[in-house]
């Protein structure tokens, strides 16, 4: 008896001791939280104080845990009653006794998994989904019960015309269509609703870049995956992913795997379509998926075949490989658009091998020929109706895409391509779009045709959107940002060229001065040049400071003046050329080595460089005029200075660094025109848009982006030094300050069916195929707002600091 006594009595310390452990650990964050919710401070802590004591430990963990949004937000009723029915559905659960506390808080109690709407959906899921899992002993029972008859019940399948990807269970239900992320949202809250724990898990990007995927993770004595809607029989741990999530990267961050955790943790789960919003906590669980992956064997590679129609969309028909002996060694049947945009048939090859490909339609047999090669895109066959009766079939383009020509009779689905969906999304009014990047289709993997067409569609609507929301702007003559302005005329010379116009912007000297001075000095800069063909543009500096042309907001004025000429007056973006005279030559000699890749040519006039670098000239004409007796701030000493810097960059890179340089020696700082020549010199250069060789060495002023390289900013500190060779099918890191990259690409660069190899400094980093996606065309586009600019393909690479 004193036995039994004694451990009842530790038991009962035990379970004290848990509770007033639990308690102190969520103190702090409690009291934090109570602070956070603002003015709905009252509803929290009614539903703190109203919760029932055997339940009060999990509204403790709600709050403690909860987002800004929803401390401000959500009322005391919604979380008192989501607190009842989620212990009634734990409580009633055969699996409670082995299912810990600590999961039911986390993966259990939760009203919401990411950022969906707040819906009040667990009274009427419990009393959906409670009969759909009787008999069921386990959670993995249950919830594979749950994934075979749940879509039915609510009559919701996967499209991507569903009206945003992080849709809440309402908004789904109503609408019957969910992307996998809306699906995999009713699953879990389907799930809590009985008492099982699970969670959302998913990857922003899948190694091969063919796009992000959510799915859902079920807990039975550890956790299991599936896809949601996409049932494999009885059994977990299974799906159409699962080769594509063993090769996941644990220490990349677009292609890692996450779990979101409702308890806060240190990482962000990452999602694509709120790129900004971070108030999602996550673990990485790319480990517990990786450890499946199975090898491809040497000298295979992965096919994945898929048919669409002359639209775009994918249909579904059989399809056979043969050999070269005529053996049939696959057959299967490609998927339509009730499948995942992911989701491909997919068989393993030998590499380079030639095979025969037969597809079945209800008219007969069309054959095609496929090279096995590794590509991250699937070989796609676009079914092309013709009318009936007609005489003859006209010979497929085999260049890009195969085509099939097949009678109207075979059937297409409903569903949208990514350029569809593009088209669509883009006939919206501006204010009802939302954030392109956060669009599902931005993410899936295009062919060459299909990202040629999404350009022009994109810069189609830039073109409307800048002509509508800058035409005040042009037609005053004034750049603002923020409380600075910076006025512009411009005039223009000869015919329009059919490629369009040349862009000269000259710069006017003056600097610390009164405004009075300055504004002289821009008199005397719109008379100063003429030029034989083009628009000769002429801004006022912002400021009236001895730096005025090479202080951080130039460069963003400058690159929307330019945006604005290319839309208003069709100018040619790779004719666009920079020009100043004294403080004027000071910014060339600043702006044209951080801003090279927006310009064909610069010249400098009676300058000072300061403190700036010559390094980044490397692709873009650079003349300097400097009249000899030139002393004050011994600039002419310092253009000697530069003539040999400049030669010397010429010598050690033969390719590079092309450059005039004119010192007249009886010149004093004005040298009656002669600089003048500069003009014509210029005007022989075009912009070299994709150089085989990027050396981009950071200024004062920060850039993101250098020809077809790029940079998060907070990577950059200080003045690094970044050196990028292109090969064909080869990228080089040479030399980089920087450890992490980003590569864009596009089909005027190289070949994008192909792998692309890089190495950073001599060390094999990948060897892939990029995928073209809408997003990175998009992402681009906004950056320089020229179609020129647009990159279809982006690469992150990650390297060493480390010489």
């Amino acid at each position: 008896m004193q036995r039994i006594f004694t451990v009842l009595m530790a038991a009962c310390f035990y379970i004290s001791n848990f509770t007033y452990s639990h308690a102190v650990e969520t103190t702090d964050q409690i009291t934090t939280a109570m602070k956070r919710a603002g003015s709905n401070r009252s509803q929290i802590q009614i539903a703190l104080n109203n919760a029932p004591a055997v339940q009060k430990a999990g509204m403790e963990f709600l709050v403690a845990h909860m987002p800004d949004e929803d401390l401000q937000n959500l009322s005391a009723d919604y979380l008192l009653k989501n607190l009842e029915l989620a212990y009634q559905a734990w409580d009633e659960a055969p699996w409670k006794n082995d299912v810990p506390e600590s999961l039911f808080l986390n993966n259990v109690l939760p009203y919401a998994n990411i950022n969906e709407q707040r819906d009040s959906w667990r009274a009427d899921f419990y009393k959906r989904c409670k009969p759909l899992i009787a008999g069921a002993k386990t959670p993995a029972e249950a919830a594979v019960l749950l994934n075979q008859k749940l879509f039915n019940e609510l009559n919701v399948k996967y499209s991507t015309k569903r009206n945003r990807a992080d849709q809440g269970p309402s908004e789904s239900i109503s609408t019957g269509l969910a992307s996998c992320t809306g699906l995999s949202i009713l699953l879990i809250d389907a799930c809590r609703s009985v008492g099982i724990p699970a969670r959302f898990v998913g990857t922003p990007l899948w190694t091969n870049k063919s796009g992000n995927h959510s799915w859902v993770e079920i807990w039975d004595d550890g956790w299991h995956f599936t896809g949601a809607c996409e049932p494999t029989g009885n059994e977990l741990d299974n799906g159409w992913f699962k080769g594509r999530a063993a090769t996941a990267q644990v220490d990349h961050p677009l292609h890692a795997i996450y779990a979101v955790s409702y308890k806060k943790t240190p990482a962000a789960f990452p999602m694509v379509w709120a790129p900004t919003n971070k108030t999602v906590s996550a673990v990485n669980v790319t480990d517990r998926y990786a450890s499946d992956k199975q090898p491809t064997p040497a000298g295979h590679v992965e096919v994945q075949l898929r048919t669409i129609d002359v639209t775009g969309n994918r249909i579904s028909v059989p399809i056979t490989l043969s050999n070269s002996n005529g053996e049939i060694i696959f057959s299967g049947t490609t998927k339509d658009e009730r499948f995942d945009a992911n989701d491909h048939l997919t068989t393993t090859l030998p590499e380079n091998e030639k095979y025969g490909v037969r597809i079945k339609l209800e008219t007969g047999e069309v054959s095609k020929t496929l090279v096995a090669r590794k590509q991250n895109a699937p070989h796609t066959f676009t079914i092309q109706p013709v009318s009936v009766g007609a005489a003859s079939q006209p010979k497929p383009d085999l260049t890009s895409e195969d085509v099939c020509v097949i009678s109207p009779a075979t059937p297409i689905t409903p569903e949208l391509s990514p350029v569809r969906q593009l088209k669509q999304y883009l006939s919206q009014p501006v204010e009802k779009r939302g954030n392109i990047t956060e669009q599902d289709f931005c993410s899936q993997p295009l062919s060459k045709t299909e990202a040629k067409l999404a350009s022009e569609m994109l810069w189609k609507d830039h073109v409307a959107m800048i002509r509508k929301q800058r035409q005040a702007e042009m037609e005053a003559g004034r750049i603002v940002e923020g409380k600075l302005s910076m006025p512009f005329v411009y005039r223009t010379f000869g015919k329009k060229p059919k490629d369009g116009r040349s862009l000269y912007i000259s710069m006017h000297g003056g600097g610390g001065a009164p405004p009075q001075v300055n504004d002289q000095q821009w008199e005397n800069q719109k008379r100063l040049y003429t030029i034989p063909e083009g628009i000769y543009a002429v801004p006022r500096a912002p400021t009236d400071t001895w730096n005025l042309w090479h202080q951080g907001h130039i460069d963003g004025m400058f690159a929307r003046m330019i945006e604005n000429l290319i839309v208003f007056e069709d100018v040619n973006p790779d004719r666009v050329y920079l020009m100043g005279y004294s403080a004027g030559g000071d910014g060339v000699y600043q702006l044209a080595p951080r801003m090279a890749d927006r310009f064909a040519a610069a010249a400098m006039m009676a300058g000072h460089p300061n403190e700036t670098s010559p390094l980044g000239l490397r692709n873009i004409a650079f003349t300097l005029h400097m009249g000899g007796k030139d002393a004050a701030y011994k600039r002419n000493q310092i253009a000697e200075q530069w003539k040999q810097k400049l030669a010397d960059l010429r010598k050690e890179d033969p390719e590079g660094y092309e450059h005039l340089v004119q010192i007249y020696p009886d010149k004093g700082h004005w040298m009656d025109r002669q600089d003048a020549s500069a003009i014509p010199w210029m005007a022989k250069h075009q912009r070299n848009r994709y150089p085989k060789r990027i050396v981009w060495k950071q200024d004062d002023v920060k850039h993101t982006r250098f020809y077809w390289l790029a940079a998060d900013t907070d990577d950059i500190s200080g003045r690094p030094l970044v050196t990028v060779e292109r090969d064909g099918q080869a990228i080089s890191v040479e030399q980089s300050d920087l450890d992490r990259l980003k590569v864009r690409l596009c089909d005027d660069m190289l070949d994008l069916d192909q792998a692309v190899e890089i190495t950073w400094k001599g060390e094999k980093l990948a060897s892939q195929s990029p995928a073209r996606t809408i997003g990175t065309l998009a992402k681009t586009l906004k950056e320089r707002g020229e179609k020129e600019g647009m990159f279809s393909a982006e690469i992150e690479i990650a390297g060493t600091t480390q010489n």
